[in-house]
């Protein structure tokens, strides 16, 4: 089976592995973490970094840091992983969802002005699937009503808005580590703040609020959110070669879209002229019209031992919250097109351009109206 996405791991990353290991700091301290920390902020463009055990749970502190009030409303697009609005309910805020773009597949920044209202209290951006969002419109609303804007980068490393590096456009940014990331650690995560007081907060709700004068002995309730420093000794090694990845995945979509151009069911992402994509997966939307719906395409691939994955499931649709009586009869109608079309391909660092070809093959008999050939006589390329 081709994995949608298997991570590289290099001799290089093994050696800084190893020589943490052999310093004896494995745990939540070391020179490892220091050096992760300010080299991802500093790769981002931002002042303070604090490295946290996943992206949920930067997202979680990042709001957290808002204070918000019961009912204060955070808008958020509807098109993302659950953690976005989780984090917004978990702190006692409301979401609130805004629909998609058809064409790049971001948060339509178009309806965020007509959402806000006295209970607003912030924008979550989501950079999805590692293009930007259009931030210019959404800093100006910002502006417009004192709004804080928090940046969700988890998918978007390297990415770039006019120039600027993801995670460098709002007030606080968000960025997951997760084994399938750009820069992977396994698990982890990062939070990004402008101010130094905000980033002593971080550190302090990461680490149970510890106080400094008596360490057993606490003011406020904060998490077990550390990230190790084994763990931040990938994370320095593989930002080492981040040019690199992302040149790798950009060319990945590349080949993906020449050799899928022009099929009548399947349409492509598209990059905005003022973005630069990192395609963290590349994504396609089926025309269940013309043939299969995505469901069925999927199927039909891992029949032929390829591995993909369905497009994220949006928040009005989540039966959590259809539970907790949110979103009562809310409709999005992009967003839903983009759920139940959409699917995404292997894009990983390991994928050969022999198996990017195979791929193509058979996507292209897998779209088809009725499968035309047995699938049991095509054999897929091992995964590298």
């Amino acid at each position: 089976m081709i994995p949608v996405c298997e991570p590289s791991v290099t001799i290089q990353d093994i050696e800084l592995v190893n020589d943490c290991l052999r310093s004896g700091w494995i745990s939540s301290a070391g020179r490892y973490i220091d050096e992760f920390e300010n080299c991802w902020a500093s790769y981002c463009g931002m002042p303070f970094g604090i490295s946290v055990s996943s992206g949920t749970a930067a997202l979680q502190i990042a709001v957290e840091l808002l204070d918000l009030q019961p009912g204060d409303e955070v808008i958020v697009p509807t098109f993302s992983i659950i953690s976005v609005a989780q984090a917004v309910v978990r702190c006692g805020g409301v979401p609130v969802l805004v629909d998609s773009n058809p064409d790049d597949w971001q948060m339509n920044v178009g309806q965020v002005a007509s959402c806000v209202t006295a209970r607003t209290r912030a924008i979550i951006v989501v950079h999805t699937y590692g293009h930007p969002a259009d931030m210019w419109p959404i800093q100006q609303i910002a502006r417009q009503h004192n709004l804080q804007v928090i940046e969700d980068a988890a998918e978007a490393h390297g990415a770039e808005y006019r120039g600027q590096k993801c995670g460098s456009l709002g007030d606080i940014s968000v960025f997951s580590f997760y084994a399938n990331k750009l820069v992977s650690t396994g698990e982890g995560g990062m939070v990004l703040v402008r101010d130094p007081h905000q980033a002593e907060r971080v550190r302090q709700l990461r680490n149970l609020c510890f106080e400094r004068q008596r360490r057993f002995q606490h003011s406020r309730l904060g998490h077990n959110f550390r990230l190790t420093n084994l763990q931040a000794a990938l994370g320095v090694s593989q930002m080492r070669r981040i040019d690199d990845t992302i040149a790798r995945k950009r060319m990945i979509a590349s080949r993906y879209k020449q050799d899928l151009h022009g099929l009548p069911n399947l349409t492509g992402p598209c990059e905005q002229s003022w973005a630069r994509s990192v395609y963290w997966v590349c994504g396609f939307l089926v025309d269940d019209t013309r043939g299969p719906d995505a469901a069925e395409v999927r199927l039909r691939l891992a029949q032929r031992g390829i591995e993909s994955r369905p497009f994220f499931w949006n928040m009005h649709e989540q039966p959590v919250f259809q539970q907790m009586g949110l979103f009562h009869n809310e409709r999005y109608p992009v967003a839903e097109r983009l759920a139940r079309q959409g699917l995404y391909l292997p894009n990983g660092m390991t994928l050969t351009d022999e198996q990017i070809r195979e791929i193509s093959h058979h996507v292209k008999v897998c779209l088809q109206p009725a499968q035309a050939t047995n699938p049991e006589t095509h054999q897929c390329l091992p995964s590298a």
